[in-house]
């Protein structure tokens, strides 16, 4: 049986609120296009869409934009010639008749959220106390742990070359909050903190400025809080990882290929 560009997208879309979708679409192709196969991937970069063109893929399911912006992820016409990088990432895809879908606010919109969840799931935090609440999931842990160890288990489970705190590695921790991506701004954060009185945030990444300085007024005044950012890709891969396998399950005639992203930022 031949599937379609639609198809795909049909199915990942029926458990998902699409009332308010802001930059999810199918950025090249079109939806009447045989697939032959299906990458899933963070961010479709310059070499994950050469991976999947080398799988025989021909359609990528990216949560990120493929062009270094959230909202405009779609080239723009008149700036053809004033980034190289750019440019030649058009070539490789033009080239290879590519579909690619933004999967980003669909698996946000899940109940729970699919990405936030996949998280919890690889970290194997799911089977304790859980409450989701619209930025994060809320998790009772069976017994205090230490930052420290909260940190060294998490990167660990997620095989990441480091995380980065801010706040003290002895704090006993027992309601952590997790959220995913770039959640970790004071909007999201500090009602966390101050209303569901959580110890520790989890999180991809956000300003320097914002959470990180409450964190050291608050300490500085004897509160404990603390901070651990996985970085966004961290966070979120997990997420992308279980959308292959729900393609799998949905369709299991067709080739399904997980891209995983190398680390890109190194501490020296």
């Amino acid at each position: 049986m031949n599937y379609t560009v639609a198809n795909i997208i049909r199915r990942l879309t029926e458990p998902a609120d699409i009332s308010q979708l802001e930059v999810d679409r199918l950025l090249f192709g079109h939806s009447d296009m045989v697939v032959h196969g299906v990458a899933v991937t963070f961010m479709a970069s310059y070499d994950a869409i050469r991976e999947a063109r080398n799988a025989g893929a021909n359609v990528i399911l990216s949560h990120e934009g493929p062009f270094y912006s959230h909202r405009h992820a779609e080239p723009i016409e008149e700036e053809s010639g004033y980034n190289s990088v750019r440019d030649m990432k058009l070539e490789l895809i033009s080239g290879g008749e590519m579909a690619i879908f933004r999967f980003h606010d669909i698996p946000h919109r899940y109940n729970p959220d699919l990405i936030t969840q996949a998280l919890l799931q690889a970290v194997q935090w799911d089977d304790y106390s859980v409450r989701y609440s619209p930025y994060a999931a809320i998790v009772r842990l069976p017994e205090p742990l230490t930052v420290q160890a909260i940190g060294e288990e998490v990167k660990q489970k997620l095989n990441l070359p480091y995380v980065r705190l801010v706040g003290r590695r002895p704090m006993r921790c027992s309601t952590i909050a997790v959220s995913v991506g770039y959640r970790g701004g004071s909007d999201q954060t500090i009602p966390l903190y101050e209303q569901d009185q959580v110890d520790l945030v989890i999180t991809g990444e956000g300003p320097e400025w914002e959470t990180p300085e409450y964190i050291r007024d608050a300490l500085d005044q004897g509160k404990e809080r603390a901070l651990l950012l996985l970085g966004h890709c961290a966070s979120e891969e997990p997420g992308m990882r279980r959308t292959a396998a729900l393609i799998r399950d949905a369709f299991p005639e067709l080739p399904v290929h997980f891209i995983a992203m190398r680390p890109l930022i190194e501490i020296i």
